[in-house]
């Protein structure tokens, strides 16, 4: 990925992390506070209801002491406006006095009566929904009224809190609207400020690119001169000691190695600062596999390596044909590296649908396991340093392909069984003529 991806997806991260904290604590405290506002208010009106239970208590028993019976008959039709409401029961069930509830939910009232399980001076909310969906909230308590040899009388008291619980769900709503608001807001201050926290960053990574650009620059060629002195050396007849055979064989090889690193971070700097463009073209994807299998067959004959092609006459794409190859390069050369000897690597290129075609490297190699997977693509990453070092590998190969992969809009993924083999898959997007 190119340095603006790096840059854009870590300044968005950071934004997402930063709104993903302030979100968390926007919840928290808007639960909090609705919370500290129910319990503020159904306390309040259950201390109220405690002491309406207390003086109905009170009064319902001095007037049994005091007059020797109960209350006068034009009592039973008693109302009131207020929301708040009372009856007493007797031992048998009947209604002794009462302060009418609203006729609207009088019935709901009276069925919680019927039903009462609850634990004397216990303040309960009971919600009743009707057809259209409405929610009414009752707040009840109860208080037995006991004066011997007088019966058992009980105390029903409660409020209608619907328009306290409405209001309480309205605040509710109101400030988990700002809450979103505020967390808009946090999120763009956010994205301000991981802009100016990747200020530095980018600069150190922009010299850190530049030196590398350089650097890779102006070693290919000393590394030139050095691997052609080398195979002077290494052709020149007077030189017939084994031992220095073997040291100018040995510094040749190590010279193409660092001149393949070289060659290799040249092109990551030159991609990370767009100063190696796409150059796209059409052209024959097939054929391109095709001179890659040619170029890399006598490596896999020295092995023993079989390698089979499962592919289409021709397929044309619109693409940069130069790192095209490099891609298919990289993976052949790859399934060809960890392939032990007499294994079989399987090449395919097939159409997929919305016009993408998907290439394919299967080999029989050692596999990756689970945990190197997501990491193969990184850069300098590799499974196994001293195999790969051993085979000339850096660790750069796999990032280069992802690079070139997304940098034509396509993706690029792998699967693989440990001693059973890895395949590597590459989709890209393009408008594809079989012949």
């Amino acid at each position: 990925m190119n340095e603006q991806n790096v840059f854009g997806r870590s300044r968005l991260r950071l934004m997402l992390r930063y709104a993903l904290v302030m979100g968390g604590l926007v919840i928290v405290l808007l639960f909090a506070m609705h919370k500290t506002m129910e319990w503020a208010i159904t306390s309040e009106q259950a201390r109220e209801l405690l002491d309406t239970a207390d003086s109905v208590a009170a009064s319902q028993a001095y007037a049994v002491l005091h007059a020797g019976m109960d209350m006068d008959e034009n009592q039973l039709y008693r109302s009131t406006n207020d929301r708040l409401f009372y009856y007493v029961f007797d031992d048998r069930g009947r209604l002794v006095s009462f302060s009418r509830a609203s006729f609207r939910i009088e019935s709901f009232i009276l069925d919680i009566v019927g039903v009462w399980d609850a634990p004397e001076r216990e303040v309960r909310v009971f919600t009743q929904t009707n057809a259209y969906g409405a929610q009414t909230k009752v707040m009840m308590t109860a208080q037995t009224v006991f004066s011997p040899p007088l019966p058992l009388q009980t105390v029903y008291v409660g409020k209608d809190v619907t328009a306290m619980y409405n209001g309480m769900e309205k605040a509710t709503s109101a400030l988990a609207a700002l809450g979103v608001l505020a967390l808009i807001c946090a999120a763009g201050v956010g994205y301000v400020l991981s802009g100016g926290a990747m200020k530095p960053v980018r600069e150190a990574y922009e010299k850190q690119r530049q030196f590398a650009a350089d650097a890779s620059h102006e070693l290919r060629t000393p590394l030139a001169v050095v691997l052609a002195s080398a195979d002077l050396l290494r052709s020149d007849p007077s030189i017939t000691s084994p031992f220095l055979k073997q040291v100018i064989e040995d510094v040749r090889d190590e010279v193409k190695k660092m001149t393949k690193l070289v060659s290799d971070l040249l092109t990551v700097a030159r991609t990370d600062g767009r100063a190696n463009q796409l150059k796209p073209v059409r052209m024959d994807f097939v054929s391109a596999v095709q001179q890659t299998v040619r170029i890399m067959r006598p490596f896999a004959e020295k092995k023993d390596i079989v390698i089979d092609e499962v592919l289409p006459k021709r397929a044309e794409i619109y693409a940069d044909e130069q790192k095209i190859r490099q891609l298919i390069l990289i993976l052949v050369d790859n399934a060809v590296k960890y392939t032990p000897e007499r294994g079989r690597i399987t090449i395919c290129v097939e159409q997929k649908e919305k016009g993408s075609i998907q290439l394919s490297v299967a080999d029989t190699g050692i596999g990756i396991a689970p945990e190197h997977r997501d990491r193969i693509f990184d850069r300098f990453y590799r499974v196994d340093k001293v195999r790969s070092r051993r085979m000339g590998g850096n660790g750069l190969g796999l990032a280069i392909a992802r690079e070139i992969v997304e940098a034509h809009g396509g993706t690029i993924a792998v699967e693989s069984e440990i001693d059973k083999g890895t395949t590597f898959y590459v989709q890209l997007k393009a408008r594809i003529k079989h012949s």
